[in-house]
């Protein structure tokens, strides 16, 4: 037959009810009563100290199959399963089974007085329990004893609780083991507490696990995380959270160390076969742990899998991870709930979650509300808000106040939320500080707060700093703030090292410089690296009779990048490229739209394009535009289209502004055509 266990759990109220749903469900290791009741963080760790009652392993009518102790026989189950809970509760507990049991107790069964005693006890009879379950230990019964431990604690006698527990723990009950290591732990005794948990761990108890995790992980011993994953494995809800947040805070510091770059553009990264491969690893186990806790009601396993999730795309399954986790009461997941839907274009159940998670005090859903309804037009409404960060505790409240002054030209009133938060640690605020004094001109009082910002890790203040010293001509220190910002991925200090280890000549440091920066988006970035690139390739020769054109190089793709972002010097290079293939359509696309922004050269170029398909009136339009920017060849085109036309007078006038913009060749040219014109015109 199969007996009933004499696993135990601890109860956070010291009320016995009825299991859990998720325990009755067939839960490894699930104690007979349970269910923990008033859990207001939703883990499966008891409170210390208190312990479920367990049955007994017989039955009423039956004198074969009690737990024995001090030399008696302990029988077991068929199967060899030792002490595990019992799973026919609801069948016991009825009027007449307990009468059954109350009969065959009063005829000095014991394995019914152990039934019958466990059976009072849970339902809180502790004056009829007592006599039945010391009868019942009086007579070997081990998880008796463990039973009388239990109630000794309800009527608050821990001592003589702890002396039944050893006896039940020498008679090899692992809840009774645990019960007892539990006990030594609250007086201090680690020694003992270890060596109590230890024994019910290595029975396979997964509280007696659990909690000798716990200790170990108290005292930052390694072994731990092998207690948490038998924990784990036996299905206990709060080991499984707390493995998956062990592992996945050390995948994060694991991807962190590695420091990936990213890919250039357009190119792909290799296998990673080191530590960022192992880390993703530990992030797919801890995923895995996560959703076990996370199935089993753990509201913060459901916002932690549905962080995971998020990060890689799966959104739809991250968000029903977040919305179980919202609806158990979990505010930080109906925050991320909110932005899930708020990126997905749904602002008005964004809003719904956001509201409910500020209500319940989380600042970052406040500071969202605000968000939304500065960006709404609404400053008073989101000022209420950012408030109300504040009240919350985050800091973030009043640098968003800051923001909000600043945007209203409120300076006096940013500056004040601006100190608030970066007294109280906020990076950005400070450097945002930092800002509003300098531009008010207080230089001395801004570099202290860019110093505090950028020390603090802010990308923003390490490159504010680094344009302080380039206006003091510090160059040296300068480059040591764009490096560190440019380490960071700072765009645009990633320009300015380029920039100057080029002048330095050091090529390769810039190329990688200008690389970065290019990819992050600077169109002058993706300029200077063409250049860089362009001057390394060895000067076309003329294209062979039927020679196919030739595929773009790797610079003619970053020429046509920042051309594409509107760099007027790209333009042009592209349209020469362009015109060098023959292709003058795309030519004169990309040479107008560097003459409509400005560029004079593009002008100067449209304007031979068009001349060279006859169309001279637009041409010396374009020409005109590009000499009035200082172009001298566009000056010496425009006198020698005069001369042609007879306009002597006109002529002469272009070909002194020729000779004063330069250079050199078409100085001389213009000085002779001038004089030409001058003996035309006193003939």
């Amino acid at each position: 037959m199969e007996f009933m266990g004499d696993r135990t759990t601890l109860l956070e109220t010291g009320r016995f009810v009825r299991p859990h749903a998720d325990q009755a469900a067939g839960a490894p290791n699930a104690a007979l009563p349970a269910a923990l009741t008033g859990r207001a963080d939703l883990t499966a760790e008891p409170e210390p100290g208190r312990t479920a009652v367990v049955p007994p392993r017989g039955t009423a009518g039956h004198g074969h199959g009690r737990d024995t102790i001090g030399g008696r026989t302990d029988s077991r189950t068929t199967s060899g399963a030792g002490d595990t809970a019992g799973a026919n509760v609801d069948v016991v507990e009825t009027a007449g089974a307990e009468a059954r049991h109350r009969r065959a107790a009063d005829a000095g069964d014991t394995a019914a007085m152990s039934m019958l005693g466990s059976m009072l006890l849970r339902r809180g009879d502790l004056d009829g329990a007592e006599p039945y379950l010391r009868g019942a230990t009086a007579a070997g019964d081990r998880a008796a004893a463990n039973n009388l431990g239990v109630l000794l604690h309800q009527r608050g006698h821990p001592d003589e609780a702890a002396g039944w527990w050893r006896i039940a723990a020498v008679a090899g009950s692992a809840a009774a083991a645990h019960a007892l290591g539990r006990h030594f732990r609250e007086r201090g005794d680690e020694t003992a507490a270890e060596y109590w948990l230890r024994q019910s761990a290595e029975q396979g108890h997964a509280l007696g696990a659990y909690a000798l995790a716990d200790l170990l992980e108290h005292r930052s011993d390694v072994g731990a995380e092998r207690w948490l994953r038998a924990a784990a494995e036996q299905g206990h809800r709060e080991a499984s959270y707390r493995l998956a947040r062990m592992l996945d805070l050390r995948a994060a510091d694991e991807t962190a160390r590695a420091g990936a770059p990213s890919p250039s553009p357009g190119r792909t990264a290799g296998p990673d076969t080191g530590t960022g491969a192992r880390a993703l690893s530990g992030l797919d186990e801890a995923a895995q742990w996560y959703r076990q806790a996370a199935a089993r009601g753990h509201r913060r396993a459901a916002l932690h899998l549905g962080a995971i999730l998020e990060k890689r795309g799966e959104l739809k399954e991250a968000g029903r991870w977040y919305l179980t986790s919202a609806k158990d009461g979990e505010t930080r997941a109906a925050c991320a709930l909110g932005f899930l839907l708020r990126d997905a274009g749904d602002e008005e159940s964004a809003a719904v979650w956001w509201l409910r998670a500020a209500q319940e005090g989380d600042g970052n859903a406040a500071n969202a509300l605000g968000a939304l309804h500065a960006a709404r037009g609404e400053p008073q409404t989101a000022e209420r808000w950012y408030r109300a960060a504040m009240s919350a505790g985050d800091v973030n409240g009043a640098y968003n106040l800051g923001l909000l002054c600043t945007a209203q030209d409120r300076t006096a009133q940013a500056e004040q939320w601006y100190r608030q938060a970066a007294y109280a640690g906020h990076r950005e605020a400070a450097n945002a500080l930092a800002v509003l004094l300098l531009q008010a001109g207080d230089q001395v009082g801004a570099e202290p707060w860019f110093s505090k910002a950028a020390e603090a890790g802010s990308v923003d203040a390490a490159f504010n700093l680094g344009i302080l010293y380039v206006g003091r001509d510090d160059d040296r220190t300068a480059l040591k703030w764009y490096e560190r910002a440019a380490a960071a991925g700072h765009t645009e200090a990633a320009l300015q090292v380029g920039t100057a280890r080029l002048r330095e000549g050091d090529e390769q440091t810039a190329e990688r410089h200008l690389r970065c920066a290019a990819g992050g988006g600077s169109a002058e970035a993706a300029f200077r690296l063409a250049t860089l690139l362009d001057a390394r390739q060895p000067p076309p020769g003329p294209p062979a009779l039927g020679e196919t054109t030739a595929a773009k190089t790797e610079c003619e793709e970053w020429y046509e990048r920042a051309a594409e972002q509107g760099h007027r010097r790209a333009q042009v290079r592209v349209g020469m490229l362009a015109a060098g293939r023959g292709d003058v359509e795309s030519a004169a696309r990309w040479y107008r739209e560097a003459a409509e922004a400005g560029s004079r050269n593009g002008a100067f170029n449209l304007g031979l394009l068009l001349a060279r398909d006859g169309n001279e009136r637009e041409a010396a339009l374009w020409w005109t535009r590009a000499a009035h920017a200082g172009h001298g060849r566009a000056a010496l085109r425009l006198a020698l289209l005069a001369a042609r036309r007879g306009e002597l007078a006109e002529g002469k006038r272009w070909c002194a502004r020729a000779e004063e913009l330069g250079p050199s060749e078409v100085t001389e040219r213009a000085a002779r055509l001038r004089d030409a014109l001058h003996q035309e015109l006193t003939a």
